[in-house]
């Protein structure tokens, strides 16, 4: 189904047959619609996945602030994706964690990304943000997530962390893997 046929899709879908978990919507880019159609009939929205289950769509501010802040009701230890692997294969993250552990292992990094550290970092981060920004293709399509969210990131990653510079794309590459729903062409590839 093209973009269009997905954008008036969305306008005339009966509510309880919208599921913003398809992954067709983010692959024609037509999933705005949606969200906007939820935000305005259904902000809190639960949907039936075959492949995932059942789950709830937040698409408001103010209600996901307050999912998102209020831990004895809304836990993140019992998942925070629609693809979350289960039993044996769920490990701990941080961003899967309540408070307390939450803000215990948040004090272990915080000195990190501090703001004296990151003002004492500004220039390295300033004149790596300015070399990927002028090494941009000019009047040519690009992808930017790849030249630039995952390059920036991975390369002050790799500095937080004191991981090996030139090897700092296995860091997207084990977070892909991580995250990666199995048996799907999601999956992804990299080479070292």
């Amino acid at each position: 189904m093209d973009a269009a046929a997905l954008r008036e899709r969305a306008r005339t879908l009966p509510l309880d047959q919208i599921d913003v978990a398809d992954p067709a919507l983010f692959e024609a880019d037509a999933q705005w619609p949606y969200f906007e159609r939820l935000r305005r009939e259904d902000p809190v929205h639960f949907a039936v996945n075959e492949a995932h289950g059942p789950y709830w769509s937040i698409t408001r501010y103010q209600d996901i602030m307050d999912v998102d802040t209020n831990h004895e009701v809304f836990s993140s230890a019992h998942g925070i994706t629609i693809a979350d692997p289960a039993g044996e294969f769920r490990l701990p993250m941080f961003i899967a964690m309540d408070p307390p552990r939450h803000e215990a292992q948040r004090k272990v990094v915080s000195p990190i990304v501090s703001p004296a550290n990151l003002l004492a970092m500004e220039g390295l981060i300033r004149s790596r943000a300015a070399k990927i920004l002028d090494e941009l293709p000019v009047n040519e399509t690009f992808d930017w997530v790849d030249r630039v969210s995952i390059e920036l990131t991975t390369q002050m990653l790799a500095t937080l962390f004191d991981f090996p510079f030139e090897e700092r794309r296995k860091l997207t590459y084990w977070s892909d893997m991580a995250t990666a729903v199995p048996g799907t062409e999601r999956a992804p590839t990299i080479e070292f």
